[in-house]
């Protein structure tokens, strides 16, 4: 029967015969990737906390360049384009340590038997990913409330073989490991110990398999099984310096079962699963998408779907739900990687790090909009662990009290160490306002501050203080060295003055500082944001991304971070500062899109709907439907022919969507400022305001209803499709609907 919602979940008729097509589960801490092959059943386990030892601890220091910057300063204010290039203490590129898999699970059956249809799918709803093969069964989840990846397997054949498996792609063959096999009436215990080479640290995963009949004896790699109908496996990884309590951590495992551990292993499977499906559920309901799509696409698995881009409707339901599931499963203990939780290959791009210039903060995006607050816990969580590192880079390279974030980390150590003279990411001081901005914006949602935030805040305002003490000869701010996220001005080199979007994140984060801190430093804090240098306008009309003079611009890069004034920002926007809006619509116009890499289309897809551009906004989601951007796991590419397993597409394309729709601050409701023409009609529900209320809002050809459920009493300027504002009263606990007819199909726009 083809459904007639939105479907939240996706099927495909056949196995992953790649890894990057596997199904995933996970709960922000352990990640799982399901092929679904009844004849091995592989579930690849991961964790947020593997990442393999790849430099000498004395190279992830941050540079100590503090006593040179002075002279660095003086000689890119006299004029000298490359001087940034020789700031450097002499090492080579440093990589962040690599995300790696763990290991795989395995059931296996014995060959020779007959080939059977196979049927897999994902329930995004519970994180359930479920392979069926005749009269075999595997439900596989990642449980969000006990921390343990639960696999439970009905009918699995006469006889299977059950080990834990190491050899995946990339692995170095100097990884030192070993196993270990305990068997006791119906309870088996796997372990698979791994050593990095050249190193005290790594990783034990342990699995708890229980029984419900036959007969289990040890093999060569894990244990043989004869005469099971169920089979229940927990299974937990740990990464730990020297030995591990693997008794204690059995124990653990065996705890979850409670005390009833004969029982019909149905029934535990049951009880886990409910336990699970309890905050799981509750996180992903909160915010849906219906696009009106016909229900027979709707039927169609997802590999179909993404074959037919022109769909549109369906696919994009399917991918809005899909976004919200793998950012909710990939967010807990560390916000998502540039792979989300998952990875299949020892040898991850770009080390799997946390990418802060863009990358992570596109992905967690819709953290308060999209009302999941677990991500922005995770990010917080990041930050907080975080900090202590940040202060060293702050002292380490600038000379300054206060916090710098980099640019790369693996999600442990926060030290800048990954730079080269074409990528000076340690010259770069705008991290830490942006990773701050969904914190911010959290806080504004809730209406409650957050005490580490304030604290946070005050740091970085420290770090301001010290560090923009040079003045331009119109007596203004300078800011050097600065740069801009990746790119080079013409005129200039990598490290340069005044980037534009340097300026936007100090001032920010100045001023977002000041209104939290008493009387004196606020105006102190308040004074130095004024005397930031104006944003400039090139010859051309556009926003410069660099605001000093001399420093043209190159337009055919995927990074816009010289836009960052109008996204995530708002400072720009066509309401209070229209002439600087049509300045940066006209840098939206000039920007190419290089390498055509995921991140750079969203990004500008998001820039786009904060400038009332709906052709745009429409253009970008093309641009990654018919790229071929998304693996049948419905998990993303950076690149398009699904080059480079990379969840930027995946975890933004929902923000998109959201923010096509419905925005807000903490004083205006924006209303459908860019609907893709590919959505004509469709409701959003559950979307969260910066202003205290949720909104509900349905639309079709000539009209809109927007159903408005505040948890505050506020006043904000209501702007409609046209364009038009309007004064809104909102009342605690008082529903309020707005809309009207007739006016959807006028939308302007500043590029018309």
């Amino acid at each position: 029967m083809a459904p007639h919602g939105p479907v939240h979940g996706t099927w495909e008729p056949a196995p992953a015969a790649r890894w990057e097509d596997a199904f995933l589960a996970g709960n922000g801490r352990h990640g799982a990737l399901v092929l679904g092959d009844p004849e091995d059943d592989p579930v690849i386990v991961t964790h947020h906390t593997l990442v393999r030892p790849n430099n000498p601890p004395a190279d992830t220091r941050p540079p100590r360049l503090a006593a040179a910057l002075p002279a660095l300063q003086d000689a890119l204010l006299a004029g000298d384009p490359t001087a940034a290039e020789r700031f450097t203490d002499g090492r080579p590129l440093r990589w962040v340590r690599p995300f790696h898999p763990a290991f795989r699970t395995r059931v296996r059956r014995p060959p020779g038997g007959p080939a059977l249809p196979v049927r897999r799918s994902v329930d995004f709803t519970t994180g359930v990913v479920t392979c069926l093969s005749g009269q075999r069964r595997s439900e596989v989840f990642v449980s969000r409330a006990d921390d343990v990846l639960v696999q439970y397997v009905t009918e699995p054949g006469p006889a299977v073989e059950i080990d834990l498996d190491h050899r995946l792609p990339g692995v170095p063959p100097d990884l030192m490991t070993g196993r270990g096999v305990a068997t006791a009436r119906r309870e088996t215990v796997l372990t698979l110990r791994a050593r990095y080479p050249d190193s005290p640290l790594g990783y034990t995963g342990l699995t708890l398999l229980l029984t419900d009949a036959g007969r289990t004896t040890v093999t060569a790699s894990g244990v043989r099984v004869e005469g099971a109908r169920r089979l229940l496996l927990l299974t937990r990884v740990r990464r730990h310096e020297g030995e591990l309590d693997t008794a204690g951590e059995t124990d653990e495992l065996r705890a979850l079962l409670g005390d009833d551990r004969a029982t019909d292993l149905a029934a535990l499977h049951a009880r886990l699963l409910a336990r699970h499906t309890a905050p799981h559920g509750a996180a992903y309901r909160r915010v849906t998408l219906d696009l009106g799509a016909d229900p027979t696409e709707r039927a169609l698995p997802g590999s179909a779907l993404l074959g037919r881009p022109a769909a549109g409707p369906a696919l994009l339901e399917r991918l809005f739900a899909a976004g919200r599931y793998h950012l909710l499963s990939a967010s807990g203990s560390r916000p998502p990687r540039l792979t989300g939780l998952w990875t299949g290959d020892w040898d991850t791009a770009w080390s799997g790090a946390h990418t802060t210039n863009a990358n992570l903060n596109l992905q967690t995006s819709s953290a308060v909009a999209a009302d999941l607050p677990e991500v922005t816990e995770a990010l917080a969580r990041l930050i907080r662990d975080q900090l202590p590192d940040w202060r060293d880079n702050a002292r380490e390279i600038f000379g300054a009290r206060g916090i710098v974030a980099p640019s790369h980390t693996d999600g442990d150590s926060g030290h800048t160490y990954h730079f080269s003279r074409e990528y000076p990411l340690h010259l770069w001081t705008a991290g830490a306002d942006w990773l701050l901005k969904p914190l911010l914006d959290h806080e504004e949602a809730t209406g409650r501050r957050n005490p580490a935030v304030s604290a946070a805040l005050a740091e970085l305002a420290l770090f301001y203080e010290d560090f923009l003490t040079r003045t331009r000869p119109d007596g203004r701010i300078a800011v050097v060295p600065s740069y801009s996220p990746e790119n080079r001005p013409r005129g200039g080199s990598w490290g340069a003055v005044d980037a534009t979007m340097d300026i936007a994140a100090a001032r920010h984060a100045l001023r977002a500082a000041a209104d939290r801190a008493p009387a004196p430093d606020a105006e102190r804090l308040r004074a130095l944001a004024d005397r930031l240098p104006p944003y400039r306008v090139n010859d051309e009309g556009a926003l410069a991304e660099w605001a000093a003079p001399g420093l043209g611009d190159r337009y055919d890069h995927r990074h816009l971070s010289h836009l960052y004034p109008v996204w995530p920002l708002d400072e720009i926007n066509p309401y209070d500062t229209p002439e600087l809006a049509k300045a940066a619509h006209r840098a939206l116009e000039l920007r190419g899109s290089e390498n055509d890499s995921a991140h750079g289309h969203l990004h500008h897809g998001l820039v786009a709907a904060r400038l009332r551009d709906p052709a745009r906004t429409d253009d970008a989601l093309g641009r990654i439907l018919a790229g071929d951007h998304f693996h049948a796991s419905l998990m993303s590419a950076h690149y398009p022919g699904r080059d480079v397993y990379n969840a930027d597409a995946a975890h933004t394309l929902p923000t998109l969507l959201v923010e096509a729709f419905v925005q807000s601050t903490p004083d205006r409701l924006v209303l459908l400022p860019a609907p893709p023409a590919r959505c004509p009609h469709g409701r959003l529900g559950g979307v969260r305001t910066r202003f205290g209320a949720r909104v509900d809002l349905s639309w079709s050809p000539g009209e809109y209803r927007a159903v408005l459920r505040p948890d505050r009493d506020a006043v904000v300027e209501l702007i409609g499709p046209a364009g038009t504002a309007s004064r809104l009263v909102l009342r605690a606990g008082e529903e309020r609907i707005v809309g009207s007819v007739g006016s959807v199909g006028s939308i302007g726009s500043i590029g018309s």
